[in-house]
This record gives structure tokens, C-alpha cells and sequence, in this order.
């Protein structure tokens, strides 16, 4: 009897169709410029999928595009992937993919997410710098050791909320 794999959640009723929903969700996000709307857990679990052939079609080959053909399955899809998608993320080191969570679904209550690519470059690491487009709070007086100001809810920080609950 073969070994099931037990890590992580299990879509579907086995290992062959848990992959299919993986290689289906890949070319889909790879096929769609705009990303996919699918489950929170399901989003999840597509990352180190995608981020996997992303990477082997940065590094190109044909044995890399042979791999991305075995799993995805669909040779216009790996074709978008090595000649688009992998020189798209040629010097980005990782991270291709992001998730935007959207609420929960009408129906069954399920939280929902949008899954997409990364579209600009890397930011260099920055030592000490506040939120970008965001003030520093001041270190002195009742808002002291607050993160940043947004304008919309106003003092955001530690505890999610300003103190005395004002917005």
C-alpha cells in the first residue's frame, strides 16, 4: 500500500486529486493576469507550489521545463510560465505571489482570498525606516511607543486601537 501524505490540509479525497487541484489552481494564476479568488486555505497551500515552478522557470532549461510540463500538465501554460513569468521574476529572490484576503464567502461562511503575482521589483531592506507614506508617532505624551498615524483611523499602534478607544 502506497503512503498517504499526511502534511497540510487535504483537498479533495486523495494525493492524485489534491495535486490536480494544485496544478489547476497553478495554471490558472499563471493563465489570469489579474490573479484567482479562491479559499483562504486553499491560497495557502498554493504558495510553495507556485513559488516552486516560478523558480524553475527563472532558472529555464529544458529539463526545468519538462518538470513544470510533468506537473502543470498543460504545454501552453508551461510556455507562459518559462518565456513570461519566469523572466518576469528573474532578479527577485523569492516571494513571487501574495495574498489579499477578501472576507468571508455568502453562502458557507468561508474565508476567501485573492491569490496573485507580484508586480514590483524588490525593495531594498531599509534598518529603522517607519511605514512608508505613514508619519512616525511621538515618542513623548499620551501617544508614546504608538506605531504610525493613518489618516483614515487615526493612531494605530500596539493594541490595534489608540488609547481611550478614540479614532
Amino acid at each position: 500500500m502506497p503512503a498517504t501524505p499526511t502534511k497540510g490540509h487535504r483537498f479533495g479525497g486523495s494525493p492524485k486529486h489534491q495535486r490536480l487541484i494544485m496544478a489547476n489552481l497553478v495554471s490558472s494564476l499563471v493563465a489570469s493576469p489579474t490573479g484567482i479568488e479562491t479559499t483562504l486555505a486553499k491560497a495557502k497551500a498554493l504558495r510553495p507550489i507556485a513559488e516552486k515552478l516560478i523558480t524553475k522557470a527563472r532558472k529555464g532549461g529544458l529539463h526545468n521545463h519538462r518538470q513544470i510540463l510533468a506537473y502543470v500538465g498543460d504545454q501552453e501554460i508551461a510556455a507562459i510560465l518559462m518565456d513570461e513569468v519566469g523572466p518576469r521574476y528573474a532578479d527577485r529572490p523569492g516571494g513571487y505571489t501574495r495574498i489579499l484576503k477578501l472576507g468571508p464567502r455568502p453562502g458557507d461562511n468561508a474565508p476567501m482570498a485573492h491569490r496573485t503575482g507580484v508586480t514590483h521589483p524588490p525593495s531594498p531592506p531599509q534598518a529603522n525606516c517607519p511605514v512608508s507614506g505613514a508619519e512616525s508617532a511621538p515618542e513623548t505624551g499620551q501617544f508614546a511607543g504608538w506605531v504610525a498615524w493613518t489618516g483614515q483611523f487615526g493612531w494605530v499602534g500596539r493594541h490595534g486601537t489608540p488609547p481611550g478607544g478614540m479614532v
